[in-house]
């Protein structure tokens, strides 16, 4: 009998996340997504991993362009995490980005960001894992502190 997804997220909903943005650009189109599915996977040689939902336009935009940047949230910037994970605008136009190695928009408010170029896919049951090499990364702003999700919902580190 398999696993019960509900009761998987339920049990997972109680393990914090930081929440990101995944950015990436294909041709002369920017796109973006909230995830918190992102996770430091190597250090020798700097390798990140990022979850995707199967055959979404994510999904579409990373197989084309092979890179991708990731932004992280400070707990002021919950707006940005709503606006790229529902529908609406995912593009960065009006946003304040700067670019890196991939070009790929990095949000310039980010508590800290990393811009890879994929080095690999795998299936991952409904999602697509894509090991990201790191080529360029920063953070700053050490004042501020995480956008936070747990147990459903948006949270954040107490003082």
């Amino acid at each position: 009998m398999a696993f019960d997804p509900k009761e998987q997220r339920r049990i997972f909903g109680r393990f914090a996340t930081g929440v990101t943005i995944v950015s990436t650009l294909a041709g002369n189109e920017t796109w973006g997504m909230t995830a918190n599915a992102v996770t430091s996977l190597s250090l020798d040689p700097p390798l990140i991993l990022v979850a995707v939902v199967r055959d979404t336009s994510t999904d579409g935009y990373l197989k084309t362009s092979r890179c991708f940047a990731v932004s992280i949230l400070a707990a002021d910037q919950r707006d940005l995490s709503t606006r790229f994970s529902g529908p609406g605008p995912r593009d960065f136009s009006d946003l304040n980005t700067k670019t890196a190695v991939t070009g790929c928009p990095i949000l310039v408010d980010a508590i800290g960001w990393v811009d890879c170029r994929v080095v690999e896919i795998h299936s991952g049951g409904d999602h697509e894992i894509y090991l990201g090499e790191i080529l360029a990364g920063d953070t700053h702003d050490h004042d501020k502190k995480p956008l936070l999700f747990y147990s459903g919902k948006y949270s954040q580190l107490a003082d």
